[in-house]
């Protein structure tokens, strides 16, 4: 092997070492996100658990509001327990099916 090839030989060698080096980094850094993209898609699970449970609490509210208003703006009032009952019925058809 002449001097001319032996450079080149070690001028591959180190090369696939960087290469190597690289790949090795990437996969590291591949795991991290993966990881971090797990606890994030967990957290935005969670966060649309309470946004939907704090819905429910102000729809509740907002009905109960709604009933307990003594005489002003009855037609609403009707409205939003018609709706109720309607939702009520429903749910009644669905658990006879």
């Amino acid at each position: 092997m002449t001097d001319e090839e032996k450079k080149l030989l070690e001028t591959f060698e180190t090369k696939l070492r960087h290469l190597l080096f690289l790949h090795d980094q990437q996969q590291k850094e591949n795991t991290q996100l993966r990881h971090l993209l797990k606890k994030k898609e967990e957290e935005l699970k969670r966060l649309m658990a309470d946004n939907n449970r704090l819905e429910r609490q102000y729809s509740n509210l907002k009905s109960a509001m709604t009933i307990s208003l003594e005489g002003s703006d009855v037609k609403e009032t009707k409205q939003r327990l018609s709706k109720l009952v309607r939702e009520v019925d429903k749910c009644i058809a669905l658990l006879n099916q």
